[in-house]
């Protein structure tokens, strides 16, 4: 069953002419990932591989993509954890960073600390030689239209969110048994200067403990934050309940009690996995024994051998 990877490219509706580009790219960076783990390379790899390449694809928000704020800058968060050691690293609200997941493994393997926000960010990402690209390298068309759409004073804010709704992230177990997490997001369409969403908070935007399993979510961010959803998936793990069941008690709960929608990615020790979400749609792939798995819709299960061509 090992190794196993599993990425969502964001919960929400993806517009009719986006979704074929993001399916494609969730099985892209699935590909990816699964190359690392193939070549011995860790969980940890993996997830970053991963979502790195989700990162540099446009269609998705995050990395390039991400939406805009207020003031109309990219502000991104990232996490990534690993379940050997419960070790995490997280940036927020960091700018003219072209791969904040990247940054955030830096946090968790240089430094001390979980999360590292703002010009603290930056200015550690200098430190470490990571390169500073124009802002204006971030924005895409599709980000700015959305932007200016939902400044008018009869905007609908979930309808300028269509197809930006979600983060982008990947759960992955290695032949060793070793448990990895990364989640990477641009937010929350038009949010204020300085919000942090769940992404950078750690049992929030992702979390990765061996004894147990893997979450990564996406969805409404502050709803998510309100149930710290992916440690409650795990908890319902630790109790007895399957991936697939864990995660459907969460989200049921996390939309019984606050009224948020969402979806996620989840994974235990002994490679099972489950995709699961309450959205209307969610990217999904995944990638275990030569076998690649993706689908957008409920219920959706494709499958295909993983060195076929697309």
């Amino acid at each position: 069953m090992l190794p196993v990877l599993v990425v969502h490219g964001g919960a929400g509706f993806i517009p009719k002419k986006r979704v074929q580009p993001a399916c494609a790219g969730v099985r892209a960076a699935v590909r990816g990932g699964y190359s690392k783990l193939q070549g011995q390379g860790s969980a940890m790899d993996a997830v970053v591989e991963a979502v790195t390449l989700l990162e540099n694809d446009h269609h998705y928000n995050a990395g390039l993509g991400s939406v805009l704020n207020a003031k109309g800058e990219v502000a991104m968060d990232a996490i990534v954890m690993d379940g050997r050691y419960l070790a995490s690293g997280a940036v927020s609200a960091v700018r003219k960073v072209a791969n904040p997941v990247q940054l955030a493994r830096l946090v968790m393997d240089k430094t001390s600390h979980l999360c590292l926000t703002g010009e603290g960010a930056n200015q550690f990402a200098r430190a470490m030689g990571v390169p500073e690209v124009p802002e204006e390298s971030l924005i895409t068309e599709y980000a700015r239209m959305c932007w200016k759409k939902n400044l008018a004073a009869d905007a609908n804010p979930v309808e300028c969110q269509m197809g930006k709704m979600g983060t982008v992230g990947a759960v992955a177990v290695d032949a060793e048994g070793n448990i990895a997490c990364a989640t990477s997001t641009g937010g929350l369409l038009n949010k204020m200067e300085g919000r942090v969403g769940d992404t950078a908070c750690i049992g929030c935007g992702c979390y990765a403990d061996n004894r147990v399993g893997a979450v990564s979510p996406t969805g409404e961010g502050e709803a998510i934050m309100k149930v710290t959803l992916a440690r409650l998936i795990l908890f319902h793990m630790e109790q007895g309940r399957s991936a697939e069941a864990a995660a459907d008690e969460a989200l049921a709960y996390m939309k019984e009690r606050v009224g948020g929608l969402g979806g996620v990615v989840v994974v235990d020790p002994q490679g099972e996995w489950s995709v699961r979400f309450s959205s209307l749609q969610m990217a999904w792939a995944a990638a275990q024994q030569q076998t690649l798995h993706y689908g957008l819709y409920t219920g959706e299960h494709f499958t295909q051998n993983i060195d076929d061509p697309y």
